[in-house]
């Protein structure tokens, strides 16, 4: 069917829980007539009808997005975390785009769902406000279609034999494998591009913990990718949260030394910008857990990617 090839669904995850089942609820949903689902957990001996789900081990993501696409039947692989789901259209959307011969991979945004909680919101809005998101801000949310070198793995369809033709997903590293992958796809001289309108929900790491668990692992690898894989990661904006780092530094020192006054105001303008994007939210519950949220997540990003920077591996 030249007008709906053939697509693998693919849902990598550690087990078979509420989130994996909702999930593939929503895959069985999908306005598309040609398509497979694979699920592939550590272990489990579930059935769900009409899925395939094919036990990997306690295996890195990568490796088992690798499992899926050699297990698939299909000319299309559309990967979606286990803690995602699409919109009913994703598959219908995101298959039109490659019409155009050059486009090698789609995406769009993920979108906090509705039923999450109000610290999943919060870390919703977070990720996804101006002084977060940066040059990032295409994974939460989307006006048009645009370029992209770097799309997320919890939203990626891609043509397989592109996949193949790279040498599959990395397995070593994650976070991070989604933006290897970009890398190499970008080497094809391929067009990658992230559209409105291939939409998926993705659920949250409630503040704080979970969040800033997440985030530093983030930045971890981001820090180690600016050196190791400068292509795509040793950028400017990635800089930002540990340059703010030095701010409250200096500016803590101002308190001895006068002339490190100017940096006391830099931190006056960042806090107050901060409370700015908590309040861009519009959420009236959240608001202070945002404000703290976004100070903590420069704070934890910009530390581990320091970190990051000094690692000779990972």
């Amino acid at each position: 069917m030249m007008d709906h090839p053939r697509v693998s669904i693919i849902v990598p995850c550690k087990s078979i829980d509420g989130y994996t089942l909702e999930c593939v609820e929503h895959c069985k949903e999908l306005d598309y007539e040609n398509y497979e689902i694979i699920v592939l957990p550590d272990e489990s001996e579930e059935r769900i009808k009409n899925v395939r789900i094919i036990p990997t081990g306690t295996v890195s993501p990568g490796k088992k997005r690798n499992v899926g696409i050699a297990n698939s039947k299909a000319d299309f692989c559309a990967f979606i975390d286990s803690d995602a789901y699409p919109r009913k259209d994703w598959l219908k959307n995101a298959i039109g785009y490659f019409h155009n011969q050059d486009i090698a991979a789609v995406g769009g945004p993920g979108i906090t769902p509705d039923n999450a909680s109000d610290m999943e919101k919060a870390s919703g809005y977070i990720l996804s406000s101006f002084l977060v998101a940066g040059r990032l801000s295409s994974r939460y949310s989307i006006s048009h279609v645009i370029d992209s070198d770097d799309i997320h793995s919890c939203n990626f369809i891609v043509k397989k034999s592109i996949i193949q033709e790279v040498g599959g997903w990395n397995e070593e590293y994650w976070p991070g494998e989604d933006t290897l992958m970009c890398l190499s796809i970008k080497k094809t001289n391929k067009k990658m591009i992230e559209a409105p309108d291939v939409v998926v929900y993705h659920h949250r790491r409630p503040l704080f913990g979970p969040h800033l668990k997440q985030v530093s692992n983030f930045g971890l690898h981001r820090g180690f990718f600016a050196k190791k894989f400068p292509q795509t990661s040793l950028r400017l904006v990635y800089f930002f949260p540990s340059t703010l780092l030095l701010i409250f530094l200096l500016s803590v020192l101002s308190c001895l030394y006068a002339q490190l006054r100017f940096f006391s105001y830099l931190l006056a303008i960042y806090v107050f910008l901060a409370f700015l994007a908590a309040v861009m939210s519009r959420d009236i519950r959240v608001i202070p857990q945002i404000w703290l949220g976004i100070i903590l997540t420069h704070v934890a990003y910009g530390t581990f990617f320091l970190i990051g920077l000094t690692k000779r591996e990972l």
